[in-house]
């Protein structure tokens, strides 16, 4: 049996599938199916987290990939609404110029007759002296020539020459007392014979004219002369921004009275004020509708004060008043401004609010303010608008818009609620200016620069300069700066298609309209500003309104006994 142990011990690698050797088989049996099981339940969830992690990145990867495609495909978008746009405004043009086309044609027919005849008469007028020089000299040269035959046996040769340089000189004389010839008009000098120009001595110096340029017939702007040039200097023409006084040629006969609602003060002011100017000045008096009823309720007395019903009769109220007061603060100048769509009359603002800016008349002293104004002159100060249409990208040509509407303090263009910043593209004129991102951006006239461009750091202008006042609210760059524009220019605000969220504007803090992707605002210079009355003239009230609304610069002074320069 003992040699059976031993092959059975030496062959037990190679024996362990055979029978005969049961315990040993059984065990390797049990550790080979361990190992198994321990594979089957570690290396598949390893494997599994690997995978999840090449799949996580291969969705990160396409993600990416599905994002720059929808970003391009806004994009192309865009650029197409864009594209249609143009083509659309073009169109709409072509349109306008096709029903304008007879009429310029006339024109232009016209101009050019008119013209043509000027030009002929002017030719006439030159070309006579020439026409009379030119016979002169043709018969100086036929008598040259026959005292040249004369003498052509005698030696006359000297003689002749004598002659010809005679009649050369005299030509010159003729050509210089009779107009300028044809033959200094057509070249600017003579050359000799080396080859040396000669000036003209008829040579003056040119003369020219610069104006504003305006864009087109239909333009609501003035072409005025701003700059002459005569002989060689310069002089600039008197500017509109001088002080400006008003003179009744008659006297005024309808006021309306504007107030402050909701203050115990001013409705008390109000009727005493009406009662007044009904006896003293014998006007006719209108207030607003909730005034009136206000009034009737005190006293039977004041049903001599007129009202209007509907928006027909407050659009027709600049053709029956004379004279505008306001009992309030700013806020009421503004709300008698947004009355009038088109011209203002003056408007006399007492200052019975927080801040006046706008309003230099104190209510104590009215009897002798209004009687000063009513005999007049009277200095103001004229306040320009913004006027602002807003265009829908659904809008078939530019003329299909919402508006107009007329703003004296800024129209604001801000992000609303949304948590995005605004994303704004500015044109001036159709030339690019910038792209506004951050909480908006404020366009304002002077007479605004004291209000919401000022908070947002804009600067303080005098209301008598003409401008618009381009100011970001917090941008997001720190050299995103204030601008001031000139009148003239138009401003187009518009949220492109790629923009985040919507955007909110606002005419002087109220109207507040949705701005949509695609939509535009345009704004550009009314030509009916709000002229207001002055107590002195319109540089002092200014100075006096940053002085004692905003205390502006306002230091104590420094004391005189501290260290000095020897």
């Amino acid at each position: 049996m003992a040699p059976s142990k031993v092959n059975s011990a030496g062959d037990a690698s190679v024996s362990c599938s055979q029978p005969e050797n049961g315990f040993l088989n059984s065990l390797s049996l049990l550790s080979s199916e361990k190992a198994v099981q321990e594979l089957l339940q570690q290396s598949p969830v390893q494997s599994t987290d690997d995978h999840l992690i090449e799949f996580s990145d291969a969705m990160r990867t396409v993600a990416k990939a599905l994002r720059r495609a929808a970003e391009g495909k806004a994009s192309a978008q865009a650029e197409a609404a864009e594209w249609k746009r143009k083509y659309e405004l073009e169109k709409a043009r072509n349109l306008h110029l096709e029903h304008k086309g007879y009429n310029f044609y006339e024109k232009l027919k016209s101009w050019w007759t008119q013209s043509s005849l000027c030009n002929a008469m002017g030719m006439i007028r030159f070309m006579l002296p020439c026409l009379f020089c030119l016979e002169n000299c043709k018969e100086r040269d036929r008598k040259i020539s026959e005292e040249q035959s004369h003498r052509e046996n005698n030696g006359g040769d000297e003689r002749t020459e004598n002659l010809a340089s005679r009649s050369n000189e005299q030509s010159e004389q003729c050509c210089g007392s009779n107009g300028i010839c044809s033959h200094e008009v057509l070249r600017d000098g003579d050359r000799d014979s080396a080859s040396k120009v000669v000036p003209n001595k008829f040579a003056r110096k040119a003369s020219f004219k610069l104006s504003w340029w305006c864009k087109g017939d239909q333009s609501d702007q003035h072409k005025h002369d701003i700059v002459s040039f005569e002989r060689g200097n310069i002089t600039t023409a008197e500017r509109s921004s001088k002080q400006i006084s008003l003179k009744w040629e008659s006297q005024p006969q309808t006021v309306i009275i504007l107030t402050k609602p909701n203050s115990t003060s001013v409705r008390i002011l109000c009727a005493e004020m009406v009662r007044w100017l009904r006896e003293q000045k014998k006007l006719d008096i209108y207030v607003e509708p909730h005034v009136r009823a206000e009034l009737l309720t005190e006293s039977s007395y004041y049903n001599f004060v007129h009202t209007w019903k509907d928006e027909t009769e407050i659009m027709l109220l600049h053709t029956k008043v004379d004279l505008v007061v306001t009992l309030g603060g700013d806020g009421t100048v503004l709300w008698a401004a947004s009355m009038f769509k088109g011209p203002v009359p003056p408007v006399v603002p007492f200052s019975l609010g927080s801040l006046g800016f706008m309003t230099p008349f104190h209510s104590e002293r009215y009897r002798e303010y209004l009687d000063s104004i009513l005999k007049g002159p009277i200095s103001i100060t004229l306040r320009h608008r913004l006027q602002c249409h807003v265009i829908r990208e659904a809008a078939k040509n530019e003329y299909e818009t919402e508006g107009p509407i007329l703003v004296l303090n800024e129209v604001t263009i801000d992000r609303g609620i949304s948590s995005y910043l605004t994303n704004l593209e500015c044109y001036c004129d159709n030339s690019f200016v910038t792209c506004v991102q951050g909480d908006g951006l404020i366009l304002s006239t002077t007479s605004g620069s004291t209000a919401y461009s000022l908070a947002a750091g804009g600067s303080m202008v005098h209301p008598q300069v003409p401008g618009i006042l381009f100011t970001p609210i917090c941008p997001h760059s720190l050299s995103f700066r204030p601008l001031i524009l000139p009148e003239h220019v138009t401003l187009r605000v518009q949220v492109p298609f790629n923009s985040r969220s919507h955007a909110w504007a606002s005419f002087d803090g109220k109207d507040r309209k949705r701005l949509a992707a695609g939509d535009a605002l345009v704004c550009s210079m009314a030509p009916w500003p709000v002229p207001t009355a002055c107590q002195v003239d319109s540089t002092s009230d200014f100075l006096n309104s940053i002085h004692d609304g905003l205390h502006w610069n306002l230091r104590k002074t420094q004391s005189f006994d501290g260290p000095r320069d020897t």
